[in-house]
């Protein structure tokens, strides 16, 4: 293994980059509830950089960040290009995808199907590396079944061992990637939705965890079904980091209490959820004024009360039927006055 101590400071806590989801109207509303975490672009694939509307693409406000852009390829020289061109944006980090079992995504060698052709991985960190001075990180998975998604190729389809694992990383390491995103589970690339590759194949933390004892000198974070701020403060035991995924909008006020993952939270109270309303209505007016879609602005909020009183009243409020461009800010002023006072303020 490749022996590169980087210099990259790697956040106690991430948000994972997810299609459709982590968009900038979710992360802008993510860092009002959170200082803490980094946040991350949906995946974005390098041919869409070099050939489309660069600024619709990769623009973010100043306020979100910061944000890591997530990159799909199965070039190095896309890579390279695609890198170069987000350099006049300011991304904190850039991130190679080689995790996602999309069948979309994997029948074009990219996300997880990478893994297949370590060398290949290689080549594009190395491009990534030689494009930009920023941090450049890989997020994967700990190994992946692949029968039948290529042919004619020297490397490995099925990775399922320890063993596999490392091999992989052996290569991809000489590279010299800044943070290895490990996801915890194995990706199935034939027969399985993306929604059953998140939940079908089995967890296994220890193998993350054996890694980073034997490899102490890896910047490694992991991934997959981190819920609560107890498991994250376990797993920070033993990895640099962790990254949450769907938690991040199935209960998007976990968000707001990441700060009790430092030191200094016993000074600090998490921000109510009637201040980050109010906090987020301004955006919305500007956006809306600017043409976003209130549909999309509106569904980070979803989840803002899940699992406390009033929860069922909050979503009728904000059903797609009642969301409208001209009604959302007096929805949301409804929601202020309406909700109970010592969930939306305490």
């Amino acid at each position: 293994m490749e022996k590169y101590i980087s210099n990259i400071v790697t956040p106690k806590v991430s948000i994972a980059p997810m299609v459709d989801k982590t968009h900038r109207h979710f992360r802008y509303f993510a860092r009002i509830l959170t200082e803490e975490a980094l946040l991350y672009t949906e995946m974005v694939t390098a041919q869409s950089i070099i050939h489309g509307d660069i600024n619709k693409i990769l623009y973010f406000r100043e306020e979100e960040g910061p944000v890591a852009l997530q990159i799909a390829t199965s070039n190095p020289e896309d890579a390279y290009k695609a890198v170069k061109l987000a350099e006049e944006f300011n991304y904190s980090e850039i991130n190679l995808n080689c995790g996602c079992p999309s069948d979309r995504v994997s029948g074009n060698l990219m996300g997880a199907a990478l893994m297949s052709s370590k060398n290949l991985v290689y080549e594009i960190l190395s491009a990534m590396k030689e494009a930009t001075n920023k941090p450049v990180t890989i997020k994967h998975r700990i190994g992946i079944d692949g029968t039948g998604i290529l042919e004619d190729t020297s490397d490995k389809i099925i990775m399922k061992s320890y063993n596999d694992l490392l091999d992989f990383l052996d290569t991809i390491s000489r590279a010299k990637p800044d943070r290895y995103t490990i996801h915890a589970r194995s990706a199935i690339l034939k027969g399985l939705s993306p929604k059953d590759n998140r939940e079908i194949p089995p967890l296994d933390y220890n193998m993350v965890y054996r890694l980073k004892d034997e490899f102490d000198y890896l910047n490694i974070e992991i991934n997959g079904g981190f819920k609560t701020i107890e498991d994250i403060k376990s797993a920070l035991t033993k990895v640099d980091g962790v990254m949450i995924g769907r938690s991040a909008y199935e209960d998007c006020y976990l968000l707001a209490n990441f700060f009790k993952l430092y030191d200094y939270s016993k000074d600090k109270k998490p921000i109510s959820r009637g201040e980050a309303i109010k906090s987020y209505i301004p955006y919305i007016i500007e956006e809306l004024e600017k043409g976003s879609s209130v549909h999309a602005l509106v569904s980070p909020l979803h989840s803002l009360f899940q699992g406390v009183k009033g929860s069922k009243k909050y979503k009728q409020l904000l059903s797609s039927s009642n969301v409208k461009k001209d009604t959302i800010v007096d929805i949301l002023n409804t929601v202020l006055e309406d909700m109970p006072e010592n969930i939306l303020w305490r």
